[in-house]
């Protein structure tokens, strides 16, 4: 008997029902019915080989929608979708038959029913979606209501009859046989109750079934209509972040005209530039006012920050001011932006967006006291006004004349070089499917060539490198003494790694074996980068990442995926390393696993969820970050990151909260009240919360270029004393850069053909040295080493030391011809 059951949905949720068991299917003439395991679930039909094959390979799957089906005996069934699809079914047992082909007909019935309603809501997608209003609701609640009393009246009559017919068909059975008119009258009696009992029990599935109906489709609606106030609200805060930056933008070049023609009027005149700080003051005053702006919110007991004055007046002077020198305004010693431009202790002063769902947060105001927003409004806006008075008369003095020796240069130096902010837009190229599906007849699956359209002109070396747009993080962390509130900033940094794939889909190009990546940004932001793939099958890349502000960093990168048909898996399973020089804080930590959404139907998108621990080698200190997954049906934070730091005892000392894609902010934690709650959650009373990481907003026109950042702009600008083998050289990844697609596929090609010819080559040289008895190393990389781990004890690729002397020399003689 096969064990085929009806599955129960799982407690608190409405999960679809489903049928699963055991038939024997037809092979072929050779073997005849084979014994499969077949499960019925959204109206499709599957079938494994064994139970176990469920989790990763299905043999086969029709759809019940378009399906026939047909009894042929007492046990042999068949399903067929009219076309390639056809199941000739066998079942143990005429009753294990009929109750696969009942649950077939409803699972049928269902499918259709769902393929109609699809159908309907295509329909209504092209017309506008208007908030229900209060009197739709209403009505809609008062006929489920009805619909819901019929149901109960349905259940008392069924009720009602049914106990009838039985006490009837008892009578019956008591009833002396001899008595024939008796039994006539019996029977008759059974008979008009078994009438009732039936139409009675066909109102009860009719009322079910108009109040599935009606219950689905208002469901459906008041999905679609709050998926579309929250599009509505989503387009409101961009238009009014337009608007906000293009008020600045205004406010920014009235003042410059003011200015320039404040000195083309009076350029000597001493009492014209004693008045001209307060002028300058007064103007600012409703910039002061807007710049000092404090977001309000309910929860002001815990987001209530106290933040130095100076990071307020920095953040201001330097929108004011831009391109300036900090020390020409005054602030010297105040925090540096990161590329992005965005600095995190100037914009600690951020509200916070509420606590975790894992942590309670009861804030001590007598812990950190914090001045009232007026007073620190008023605080900041008088060192603004003097700060920028100076500036006024400083400027005056040194373009009316020469310059007296009481009156010292302010000219802010220059970087090494300019950066660019653009890229060529992205062209609007449609992908040809049937085009791609026709190249690839008759090739190998390994041979087959994927599009650039797919991809984004950055390789994969560039998007590792890119995981340092933040390190302003790691320069501050290395300054702290507390091992525990260091850790929180790792934390920190590593979620802010992933702030760049909200809109980024497009893929970055594999890396060619022996393929290379610098970036030196160490006179602009102190550090530099060198990346190198190392390993092709299967992929890997080394990094290694130094900074003068005291810490290191290196990672060997490597990663695996699982197509699960809606969706792809991506899983990190290299190791990422970070040292502070000054104390030999050691960290390690793995990344958590990345979910592209919406491969085969759909708009890209991607969410990261899992858990991260982060170690402190030397001190035992452990950071568990969780990185919650998105769901449509959640009440929680979009994106939400929680975690908690404790040391080496398991004593918790902070706090973090926040998303991936916006900011982090931690808390130090005054008292742990976890015990006896009883309800399994950490309690802990908190300081107020503080910002560690804000993620900066992109260029507004990224859009048009692949929505890269602002560092991603120029990941792939071209220099000239890089290595031959550099991501920047590549040939086909310029090509798609400037436009250039089709050319791009073309170069793409010939590179993998090279790549391909490279590896039989050494295939060939590894065959010939095993039958002659001899080593062979293989691929070498340049400027990595395969060394022992010391923390994780595994072989990982460890950086030479020399890249930067070669450049210094321009020494590339050993770097291998991977280009065309």
């Amino acid at each position: 008997m096969p064990d085929s059951k009806q599955s129960a949905p799982s407690k608190g949720k409405a999960a679809p029902d489903e049928f699963k068991g055991w038939l024997f299917k037809w092979t072929n003439y050779l073997k005849g019915y084979q014994r499969r395991w077949f499960v019925l679930s959204n109206g499709l039909l599957s079938y494994y080989r064994t139970q176990a094959e469920m989790a990763h390979t299905c043999r086969g799957t029709i759809n019940l929608a378009g399906a026939y089906i047909d009894v042929e005996d007492s046990c042999n069934f068949v399903i067929s979708n009219g076309g390639t699809q056809c199941y000739h079914l066998k079942a143990s047992s005429e009753v294990e038959r009929q109750r696969w082909v009942t649950a077939l007909e409803l699972a049928k019935a269902k499918a259709i029913r769902l393929m109609e309603s699809g159908a309907s809501d295509d329909d209504d997608d092209g017309q506008s979606h208007t908030s229900p209003d209060k009197n739709e609701i209403q009505n809609t609640l008062r006929i489920l209501s009805a619909k819901l009393e019929d149901l109960n009246t349905c259940n008392d009559l069924i009720a009602k009859h049914g106990a009838a017919l039985q006490r009837s068909l008892s009578e019956l059975e008591m009833l002396d046989k001899e008595n024939s008119t008796d039994v006539q009258s019996k029977v008759k009696a059974v008979n008009e109750r078994a009438t009732l009992f039936r139409i009675t029990s066909n109102a009860m599935i009719n009322a079910c079934a108009d109040y599935l109906d009606l219950a689905q489709t208002q469901g459906r609606k008041w999905q679609k209509t709050l998926q579309y106030e929250r599009e509505q609200r989503l387009r409101l805060e961009e238009t009014v972040e337009t608007l906000a930056r293009q008020h600045n933008s205004l406010e920014q070049q009235v003042r410059a005209q003011a200015s320039q023609g404040s000195l083309k009027a009076a350029p000597n005149d001493k009492a014209a530039a004693d008045r001209k700080p307060e002028s300058t003051a007064g103007s600012d005053d409703e910039d002061g006012e807007f710049f000092d702006a404090i977001d309000e919110t309910p929860d002001s007991e815990f987001r209530t920050i106290t933040i130095p004055d100076s990071h307020l007046t920095h953040r201001v002077l330097m929108r004011r001011f831009p391109g300036t020198n900090p020390s020409m305004l005054g602030l010297t010693g105040t925090h540096l932006r990161t590329p992005s431009g965005v600095s995190a202790a100037s914009m600690a002063s951020e509200a916070s967006e509420g606590a975790g769902k894992d942590f309670v947060y009861i804030s001590s105001s007598d812990e950190e006291a914090t001045d009232k927003p007026e007073e620190f409004g008023v605080k900041a806006k008088k060192k603004l006004e003097r700060t920028a008075s100076q500036h006024s008369v400083d400027s005056t003095s040194s373009s009316g004349g020469p310059r007296t020796p009481q009156t010292p240069s302010k000219v802010p130096k220059e970087p090494r070089r300019r950066r660019r902010t653009r890229i060529p837009e992205k062209p609007n190229i449609s992908l040809n499917l049937w085009s791609i599906m026709k190249n690839c007849i008759g090739k190998e699956l390994s041979k087959i060539p994927m599009p650039v359209n797919f991809n984004e002109p950055i390789s994969m070396l560039q998007r590792l490198t890119e995981d340092f747009e933040y390190a302003d993080i790691l320069n501050k962390a290395a300054q702290l003494e507390s091992s525990t509130e260091q850790l929180a900033y790792v934390a920190a940094f590593t979620a802010s790694a992933y702030s760049t794939t909200t809109q980024r889909t497009g893929k970055p190009f594999n890396p060619l074996l022996g393929e290379t990546y610098e970036l030196d940004l160490t006179e602009e932001f102190g550090w530099r980068a060198i990346t190198e793939q190392v390993s092709h099958h299967p992929p890997a890349a080394a990094a290694f990442v130094d900074s003068k502000h005291g810490w290191e960093s290196w990672q060997e990168f490597t990663m695996t995926s699982k197509f699960r048909g809606k969706y792809l898996n991506i899983i990190p399973q290299g190791i990422a390393h970070l040292k502070f020089t000054a104390t030999g804080n050691h960290y390690t930590w793995r990344k958590v696993t990345s979910i592209v959404h919406n491969i085969i139907v759909g708009k890209l998108w991607i969410d990261q969820s899992g858990e991260m621990d982060i170690v402190n080698h030397k001190t035992g200190d452990k950071c568990h970050l969780v990185y919650t997954p998105y769901s449509y049906f959640s009440r929680e934070t979009p994106r939400k990151v929680t975690g908690v730091v404790t040391d080496k005892d398991g004593q918790a000392h902070y706090v973090l909260s926040g998303t991936w894609d916006k900011k982090i902010e931690y808390a130090k934690i005054v008292k742990d009240q976890t015990g006896g709650n009883g309800r399994g959650k950490s309690v802990y009373q908190t300081t107020a919360p503080k910002v560690i990481w804000i993620r900066s907003n992109p260029p507004p026109w990224n859009t048009t270029m692949y929505n890269f950042t602002e560092m991603a702009m120029f990941l792939n600008e071209l220099e000239d004393d890089v290595a031959p083998t550099d991501s920047r050289n590549r040939p086909d990844q310029r090509a798609m850069e400037n436009g250039h697609w089709n050319e791009a596929n073309t170069l793409k090609v010939q590179l993998e053909e090279k790549q391909r010819a490279k590896r039989k080559q050494r295939e060939a040289e590894a065959a010939q040295a095993a039958a002659e008895g001899k080593p062979y190393e293989g691929h070498k990389p340049v400027w990595f080493e395969k060394k022992l781990d010391p923390q994780t004890k595994n072989f990982i690729h460890m950086y030479k030391g020399n890249y930067w002397d070669c450049k210094a020399q321009g020494d590339f003689a050993h770097c291998p011809d991977i280009y065309l």
